[in-house]
């Protein structure tokens, strides 16, 4: 198994919660949310019992129909998983969880009941046929999971050293140097290609073949098709999710629905559809902020946004998915720092994505400033102690910079720090921190 940051979390909620609290950990299919609880499972107790709701038996479902007799409950799952249960040394855990939703709803009693822990896993958590009829028991400690960072991508290719010497070098304010800087660059490119999903960076371990790591991103994708199916049997979610790298491409200043959808598609069920996409988990939502203040939340554009793929290893895939590995330029050019300006996407995407499993909402910002009727857009906004830190995304290590400097002008006062994160080393000019994109995960 991987190391996984979220092991850690997973030892402090045992050691917190002692049994008050169940904890779900919520992510897209595929990130390796089983494998890291079963590990945590198999170290941490005298025993456990993992029920995946995806293949149980009739016999274990019907079993949470009735919960009135908890001892009858534990009995029967010992003895169809043939599992000794301890008080307060054992857990249960849930798989899959939105499958059987009483089995969720039950989570009220069992932890009150005390005698065991429990976590669940889930993707698709929320979706309102996942939901409906059932109590959502606030004895939930809810955490999400993303597929791996690149400090966990680094772990599995046998890289302990790169990420602390980044790090060390971003504390202090310093660049790495020219030859480091290359280095550090290729290898974060690298996890562009083969992104974080735990399979893929299997294949590439095991492989070191791009077409093979390609074919099982693919099959992922599929996978995730099938889920949309399942929530929106109409096809357009699919629709909305393959079309995801030719929106961004546009460089326009939202997704526009209207050239994926039927133009009579009302407003409510396009909102209604991205609130489902983005509780997949397969899609990070960036909102357009009408008003680039603290209160980021408070002034969001609901009908305003980009999309972004979870992971941009899938991202890549994504792009080509309709053709032969063997057309995918990306792969080769990337490794080779020769991408085209108009390929500059695939470096916003691996910065929403980093700061989205850094525990950021996203947000972007589009202006015009007179007298001219050009549009300007930073690409992120954060926030940070009462201020923002605009953010624009360069493919490249050109250090223009006419929409940050714009909205500089237009915001100083609400700014405490500015960053361009791009491909060339770490630099500050005019009060602009000038980010080489594998340091973005310290912000």
């Amino acid at each position: 198994m991987f190391k996984r940051k979220i092991y850690d979390k997973l030892l402090e909620w045992k050691k917190d919660s002692d049994g008050k609290t169940a904890l779900l950990i919520e992510g897209a299919r595929r990130i390796g949310k089983s494998t890291v609880v079963e590990e945590f499972a198999k170290n941490e107790y005298e025993s456990y019992i993992l029920i995946d709701f995806s293949i149980a038996p009739k016999a274990v479902l019907e079993l949470f129909e009735d919960i009135s007799d908890l001892n009858y409950l534990f009995l029967q799952l010992q003895l169809q998983f043939k599992v000794d249960l301890t008080e307060r040394k054992s857990l249960i855990i849930f798989d899959e969880v939105q499958k059987c939703p009483l089995a969720r709803q039950a989570i009220k009693h069992l932890v009150k009941d005390r005698r065991y822990d429990y976590i669940e896993t889930g993707s698709l958590i929320s979706i309102k046929k996942n939901v409906q009829n059932i109590v959502i028991p606030s004895e939930e400690r809810r955490i999400n999971m993303y597929p791996m960072d690149y400090e966990e991508f680094l772990w599995a290719i046998g890289d302990n050293t790169s990420y602390n010497i980044i790090r060390k070098f971003y504390e202090m304010g310093r660049p790495v140097g020219q030859q480091l800087n290359r280095k550090l660059l290729r290898d974060f490119r690298l996890y562009m290609l083969v992104g974080g999903m735990p399979q893929a960076v299997q294949e590439y371990i095991i492989t070191n073949n791009f077409r093979l790591v390609d074919a099982v991103k693919r099959d992922i994708l599929n996978l995730y098709e099938d889920d949309f199916k399942k929530i929106d049997s109409t096809g357009r979610i699919s629709m909305l999710f393959d079309s995801i790298p030719a929106q961004l491409n546009k460089n326009a200043s939202r997704y526009q629905v209207s050239s994926v959808l039927s133009k009579n598609t009302r407003a409510d069920d396009i909102l209604t559809l991205i609130a489902e996409m983005a509780d997949s988990k397969t899609v990070l939502v960036s909102y357009h902020a009408n008003d680039p203040n603290v209160g980021l939340s408070s002034n969001k554009d609901l009908s305003k946004f980009k999309m972004f793929v979870c992971d941009t290893g899938l991202f890549t895939t994504l792009m080509f998915k309709d053709k032969d590995f063997t057309e995918n330029e990306i792969y080769e050019k990337l490794l080779g720092d020769k991408l085209s300006a108009n390929l500059g996407y695939l470096y916003e995407n691996v910065v929403a994505q980093i700061l989205a499993a850094n525990g950021n909402e996203l947000f972007y910002y589009t202006f015009m400033k007179a007298p001219s009727r050009h549009n300007y857009e930073v690409d992120f906004l954060l926030a940070r102690k009462n201020k923002i830190c605009p953010i624009e995304v360069k493919s490249s290590g050109f250090k223009a910079h006419a929409s940050l400097d714009h909205f500089i002008d237009k915001y100083s006062s609400r700014i405490l720090k500015k960053y361009l994160v791009y491909t060339k080393d770490y630099a500050q000019e005019d009060s602009i921190i000038y980010l080489p994109v594998y340091m973005l995960p310290f912000l």
